[in-house]
């Protein structure tokens, strides 16, 4: 833990927090030490947002102390915390998409003239923002108008904009590309350089290991070790965190890979949408797990989109040998295919209806009578049976979706669209933002859905999970696809070297 007592910039001592009969932090400690990275690692549902809303002031602890540069730290929310010294970037996103990016980052700090917005001094100040992070962002953009990635970099901004004694930043690079993560990591190491102590959250281990100096690892809210960086592994991480061994992260196969002269239930041929991609062809197999690879702008989600209905594109799309025309997601669900979105919070989930609600949308002609009345009974039932089939932790079927954890709410969705029994599943970054443990049983999930016969087109961001899960790999770049990766090519260089147009 920390040395001397001048280092320690942030203590957190014995904070227990209840929700009425329930008890999600016990006699937590946290000791945060000057220039410093402090990691906090702990599964979904560990206690980790709780305690980071408590430091923020929405919560108030039930029991213990806090004190901060050695006096005792109150606040009663976010901007209180801000004006003592503390700046919490959370992975939600609280951007306003109808406002210019420099709106968002100066939100009730705007710069004014006679009682009104300067937005000559408003533009200026936060280009200089930008600027000395190094973010490339145009201020003046509608944050409605950028992609997820840029979305968190402005978030990332808004939170930085203020000078603070501690920072936290709550799973920063979960949409990130490896390049727009690598201005973070520099950002971080200025930050350090100022003896500003950052608290950071992340469930990418290797990440992990490359910023923190102290690693504190909680479970099921309980404190339950902090080691130095150095004198830890990754391996003995996981284990204190999910409070058991995990030999394979990926699990094996439940059943042998489908032959490749088994006919293609999916074939796609010169797919393109002017600006987006071009000439995307490939074909996915009944029990196939087929992983698409890009960096960020290649085009993966994009194609995903058009496949699914959600975007026009020209080109030819084959459902068992036969042409179709999927002009809307009505059409691609009545043909078979689901589509779990990157985006779980504003495309996966209504996160104010209840799990039951969530987990039944896509297949509610399903449980209609024949006069076209709901059957609620039914209905409860399934849900009920998917709840348990994919381990969801949740107090009942009536919690409200956003009261769940990330890794629980990826769940949902994975089973809003398991209950419309899909032919071809599109898993567009399934893993983001869950942790080691939640991504372990959604492996799982995936490999038993491919055991039952269901194609899956799996896009990810992460090379090892693409090539962990997958038995085929298409690897695009800019829009165009490079290579369909198999065999002896399904390796982290050759992937790589393809994505990054070096390939051979």
């Amino acid at each position: 833990m920390a040395t001397a007592d001048d280092d320690t910039v942030l203590r957190i001592s014995d904070i227990t927090k209840t929700f009425g009969p329930v008890t999600a932090l016990k006699s937590m400690r946290l000791d945060v030490r000057r220039g410093r990275v402090h990691t906090l690692l702990g599964e979904n549902g560990a206690g980790k947002s709780t305690l980071m809303k408590i430091l923020s002031g929405v919560y108030q602890p039930s029991s213990g102390s806090i004190h901060l540069n050695g006096r005792p730290y109150h606040c009663g929310n976010p901007q209180e915390a801000a004006a003592l010294g503390v700046t919490i970037v959370f992975q939600e996103l609280s951007l306003c998409n109808n406002l210019t990016v420099a709106e968002n980052i100066l939100a009730t700090r705007e710069p004014s003239r006679a009682g009104f917005i300067n937005d000559r001094a408003l533009v200026a100040q936060a280009r200089r923002i930008v600027q000395d992070l190094g973010l490339p962002i145009d201020v003046t953009d509608k944050v409605g108008d950028l992609s997820i990635a840029q979305r968190q970099l402005v978030e990332i901004a808004k939170g930085l904009s203020i000078e603070a004694s501690v920072v936290v930043l709550d799973e920063p690079t979960s949409s990130l590309s490896d390049s727009e993560a690598e201005i973070l990591f520099r950002i971080i190491e200025r930050l350090k350089a100022k003896g500003v102590a950052v608290i950071y959250i992340s469930h990418r281990m290797e990440e992990i290991m490359r910023l923190s100096d102290d690693i504190t690892v909680i479970r099921d809210g309980t404190y339950i070790a902090t080691k130095r960086r150095e004198d830890t592994t990754i391996e003995d991480l996981i284990a204190l965190m999910v409070g058991r061994t995990m030999d394979e992260i990926y699990p094996e196969r439940v059943a042998a890979a489908p032959e490749r002269s088994l006919p293609p239930i999916l074939s796609v041929d010169n797919l393109t949408r002017d600006g987006e991609f071009a000439d995307i062809a490939f074909d996915v197999r009944p029990g196939e797990i087929l992983g698409f690879f890009g960096l960020i702008g290649s085009g993966r989600s994009e194609v995903m989109n058009a496949i699914f209905g959600m975007k026009r594109a020209a080109g030819t799309v084959r459902l068992n040998g036969e042409r179709v025309h999927l002009t809307s997601p009505v059409d691609a669900i009545a043909h078979g295919l689901g589509f779990v979105t990157e985006n779980r919070k504003e495309e996966g989930l209504v996160l104010s209806q209840s799990v039951e609600s969530n987990i039944s949308m896509a297949a509610l002609s399903s449980f209609a009578g024949r006069l076209g009345f709901l059957r609620r009974r039914r209905e409860r039932m399934a849900a009920d049976a998917e709840v348990a089939r994919l381990s969801i932790k949740t107090a009942s079927l009536d919690t409200p979706a956003g009261a769940l954890s990330g890794g629980n709410q990826q769940k949902i969705v994975l089973a809003k669209w398991l209950l419309t029994r899909p032919k071809v599943l599109i898993l567009d970054e399934p893993t983001r933002g869950v942790d080691v443990g939640a991504k372990f049983e959604i492996y799982k999930i995936i490999r038993q859905l491919a055991a039952e016969g269901t194609a899956i087109l799996l896009v990810s961001s992460e090379l090892p999970e693409v090539l962990g899960m997958s038995d085929r790999v298409v690897v695009m770049s800019e829009g165009r696809q490079i290579a369909i990766a198999t065999d002896h090519d399904l390796n982290p260089e050759t992937i790589m070297s393809f994505a990054t147009g070096h390939s051979s």
